[in-house]
C-alpha cells in the first residue's frame, strides 16, 4: 500500500509539472511570423511581420532579377529560396537606415537566406509588398532598431556618397538611385502631412500657405473659399499623373495654398512677368506662366529641380518628368523654364525652413531627401 500510495503521489506530481510546462510554453514560435503565402492573401495596410527566403530585387510589376542588382532599395522574398513564379513572392522597400545592411548591391549574399521584415503590408511596385518596414533581422538576429523619426537616419554626407565627385548627366543618374523607390502616401495623408511639413514656426496651429506667405489655421483645409489646398508644384497635368501615389503625393512638390490661388495658378508653367494677382501679393500671372513671390523663388526652383530628378520612368507606372525652357506645356511631361529656375535658385538660396521641411519628409514620411536642398551647387552641375 505504502508502494501504491508512493506512486500514485509521484504520478501526480509529474502531471502538475506536464500542466504547468504546457501552460508557460509559447503555443508556437512561428505564430509570432506570417508566412510569405499570408502576406500575399492580407494586404490591408496592417503592420505585421514577414519570414521568408531572399530571391532577388523587384524592378518592375513582375520582374524580379537575381543578379547585377542596380542598388540597395528593394528585396524579394518567397516561402521557398528557389521559387521563380512573382506571383509567390512580396516584395520589400527597404528604408535608407537598412540600405546599407540589407541591399543586395551591397550584399548579393543575403540571396537564399532567411529573413523575418516587419513593415506595412501595402503593394509595392503595384504588386504584393512590405512598405514602411521598421526592422528586418537574420536567423541569427540583428534586427535594426526602428530609426527615431525626429532626426536624419543617417549624416546627410552618408546619404550622399555615392555622388561624390559625379557632374552632369552621371550626377543626375545617380542622385536618381539615391533618391528613388521613397515611401509613397496616399492623396488623403497627405493633407496630415502638410499640416507638420509647413507648421508656422511661430504657432503650431497653422500652417504657411506657399505663394500668400500667410500662416493660416491648420483646420481650414478643404475646397472652400479662404481654406488651403495642396498645391502641386510640378503642375500635375504636366506629365498627366494626376493625384496618384508617387508624383501626384510626393511631399517634396506639394505646399499648402490657398484655394482661389492655387486655382489662378492652375497648371501654368513658371516664368518672370505678368499681372500680380490681388490676393497673393508679389507674385504674377499672365495666360502661360506665374512668377511667385521673391521669398518662395528658390524653394520652387528646387522643388522642380527635384521632381525631374527623381522621377525617370524607369517604373513602368511613373512618368519620365525634364525641364525645358518654354512654357505652355501643357499635358507634356516637361515643366518650364529652366533657365528661369535656374536664375531663381541663385536669387533666393536655401533657408532654415526648407532644411527643416526637407528633414520631416526624409524622417517621418518619405524616407527620401530633394538633394537640392542639401546641396544647391549641384543644381548647376546638371543644368548648366
Amino acid at each position: 500500500m505504502k508502494l501504491y500510495a508512493l506512486c500514485k503521489k509521484t504520478w501526480a506530481m509529474s502531471l502538475l509539472i506536464f500542466v504547468l510546462l504546457v501552460s508557460l510554453t509559447p503555443v508556437s514560435q512561428a505564430a509570432a511570423f506570417l508566412s510569405v503565402a499570408q502576406a500575399l492573401e492580407n494586404q490591408n495596410n496592417s503592420v505585421q511581420t514577414v519570414k521568408g527566403y531572399v530571391v532577388g530585387q523587384p524592378i518592375g510589376t513582375s520582374t524580379v532579377i537575381t543578379s547585377n542588382y542596380p542598388n540597395d532599395y528593394a528585396l524579394t522574398l518567397a516561402d521557398s529560396a528557389s521559387e521563380t513564379n512573382t506571383d509567390k513572392m512580396v516584395y520589400v522597400q527597404i528604408p535608407s537606415n537598412l540600405r546599407s545592411t540589407f541591399g543586395l548591391q551591397s550584399h548579393s549574399e543575403l540571396k537564399g537566406k532567411s529573413l523575418t521584415v516587419t513593415g506595412t503590408l501595402t503593394p509595392y511596385f503595384s504588386h504584393p509588398g512590405i512598405k514602411s518596414v521598421t526592422s528586418i533581422s537574420t536567423e541569427t538576429g540583428g534586427t535594426d532598431p526602428t530609426p527615431d523619426p525626429t532626426e536624419p537616419t543617417v549624416p546627410v554626407e552618408d546619404y550622399y556618397r555615392t555622388a561624390a565627385g559625379k557632374t552632369g548627366n552621371t550626377l543626375k543618374t545617380e542622385l536618381h538611385n539615391i533618391i528613388d523607390h521613397h515611401t509613397e502616401l496616399s492623396y488623403s495623408a497627405v493633407w496630415e502631412a502638410l499640416k507638420k511639413t509647413d507648421e508656422d514656426p511661430a504657432n503650431a496651429n497653422n500652417v504657411i500657405l506657399l505663394y500668400t506667405g500667410r500662416s493660416q489655421a491648420k483646420s481650414t483645409n478643404g475646397g472652400g473659399v479662404d481654406d488651403w489646398n495642396r498645391e502641386h508644384v510640378w503642375a500635375k497635368s504636366h506629365g498627366d499623373f494626376g493625384t496618384a501615389m508617387g508624383p501626384g503625393t510626393d511631399l517634396h512638390h506639394l505646399r499648402p495654398t490657398d484655394v482661389s490661388v492655387n486655382s489662378t495658378r492652375g497648371n501654368l508653367d513658371f516664368d518672370n512677368g505678368g499681372t500680380e494677382h490681388s490676393e497673393a501679393l508679389g507674385n504674377y500671372f499672365d495666360s502661360d506662366s506665374w512668377e511667385p513671390r521673391d521669398e518662395v523663388k528658390g524653394d520652387v526652383a528646387r522643388m522642380l529641380f527635384y521632381m525631374a530628378v527623381r522621377y525617370e520612368g524607369d517604373v513602368s507606372d511613373e512618368p519620365d518628368l525634364e525641364l525645358n525652357n518654354t512654357v505652355n506645356n501643357g499635358t507634356a511631361p516637361y515643366h518650364g523654364k529652366v533657365s528661369v529656375l535656374l536664375q531663381w535658385n541663385a536669387q533666393d538660396p536655401v533657408d532654415d525652413r526648407e532644411r527643416r521641411r526637407n528633414d520631416i519628409i526624409y524622417s517621418d514620411y518619405q524616407h527620401n531627401r530633394n538633394p537640392f536642398i542639401d546641396h544647391p551647387e549641384w543644381v548647376n552641375e546638371i543644368w548648366n
